[in-house]
């Protein structure tokens, strides 16, 4: 089981990144994704998760209106689009995979069951 988490990177605030989740190993159509991040000093928190088949997508009011997050069953891959970063964006983002949440998906911890290593996003203000 693998999760590879790509794309982050140094930007100026209000600029975008696109990371990538890319997942091998397991029936990734099965699991809920979720991406979760980490700054410096304080603990891992929930950013957005999107179910296994229906759609159903979830933000953490700080990125609502600012991130989109999307996934393709085909190539196995969740992305999160951020847009209009800012220097409180950053972070190590991490990806996770979650079995059996079909119609929701969560952004607690304790329900996903694989992780990916992270990826940093810099935002510099």
């Amino acid at each position: 089981v693998q999760l590879q988490a790509s794309g982050g990177g140094l930007v100026q605030a209000g600029g975008s990144l696109r990371l990538s989740c890319a997942a091998s190993g397991f029936t990734f159509d099965d699991y809920g994704i979720g991406w979760f991040r980490q700054a410096p000093g304080k603990e891992r928190k929930g950013v957005s998760c999107i179910s296994s088949s229906d759609g159903f997508t979830h933000y953490v009011d700080s990125v609502k209106g600012r991130f989109t997050i999307s996934r393709d069953n085909a190539k196995n891959t969740v992305y999160l689009q951020m847009n209009s970063l800012k220097p409180e964006d950053t972070a190590v983002y991490y990806c996770a995979a979650g079995r059996s949440m079909t119609h929701y998906c969560s952004g607690s911890e304790t329900v996903y069951d694989y992780w990916g290593q992270g990826t940093q996003v810099t935002v510099s203000s």
